[in-house]
Parts: structure tokens; sequence; C-alpha cells
């Protein structure tokens, strides 16, 4: 098994703590409007108690052109430092509505490469498969 190199602090103070990951089966699709920001087969649903389920999906099937990056940062001591992205076509809603934990702690390795959505600031439909 891999060393773990950069563990996560949270889970250092607080080893009760449970983070799922679960591939999701069917499509998740994301939209500002009518237009489609995502649309994947492989998204992951990662559930944290307190808070509802996340839908988190793979930069590949990310249509980034309708993507901004932005300035904002937020950090979780469970999942690392958090990039954000404004989701262009749903205007002054959409800013930072796109968020992705780039170098994740070594427990999260999972969410690399994947962006989430908040689902006040952009609809999300989940079609089980």
């Amino acid at each position: 098994m891999d060393q773990i190199a950069n563990p996560a602090p949270g889970f250092q103070r607080n080893p009760d703590k449970v983070i799922a990951i679960e591939p999701y089966v069917g499509t998740v699709t994301v939209r500002a409007g009518d237009t489609v920001i995502a649309s994947s087969t492989r998204a992951k649903v990662l559930t944290e108690a307190p808070y509802p389920p996340v839908f988190y999906i793979p930069f590949a099937d990310i249509d980034f052109g309708k993507l901004r990056g932005t300035e904002h940062s937020t950090h979780c001591p469970y999942k690392g430092d958090a990039s954000y992205w404004s989701v262009l076509p749903a205007g002054e809603t959409g800013q930072n509505a796109m968020w992705a934990y780039e170098r994740p702690f070594d427990e999260m390795t999972e969410i690399r490469a994947h962006g989430a959505f908040y689902a006040t600031k952009v609809s999300i439909e989940a079609r089980p498969g």
C-alpha cells in the first residue's frame, strides 16, 4: 500500500469522521438555463454528514469553455484547498458556482480532476441508469 504523503489534518484530529465517495450509476447533467455545462455517466457522489450529497464530475465531462476561473478559494481540513470557477451562461448567479480540489489530501484523491457545482446556482439533474 502507498505511504500517505499528504495526509488530511482533519482526519488526524478526528479519525472517526466519515466521508464516502461512490460512483453514481446513471447520468448527471448540469445546466445554466438551457445551456449544458456538464454531462457525465462517470460522476461520483460524495457523502459527508451533515451536508447533502454532492456530485463530483470528471473534468473531461465539463465544458470549461463555459467557465472562468476565479480568485476565490476555500480550505477543508479533510479535502484540501478548493479552486472555483464561475459559470458564464448563469450570469451573476453563476459566480463561483463550481469548485474542485485540484490537489486534494491523500484520503480524497478520488475527487482529483473532478468538479462539483452548487445546486443553488445551476440546475443539477441526476437520472439513475
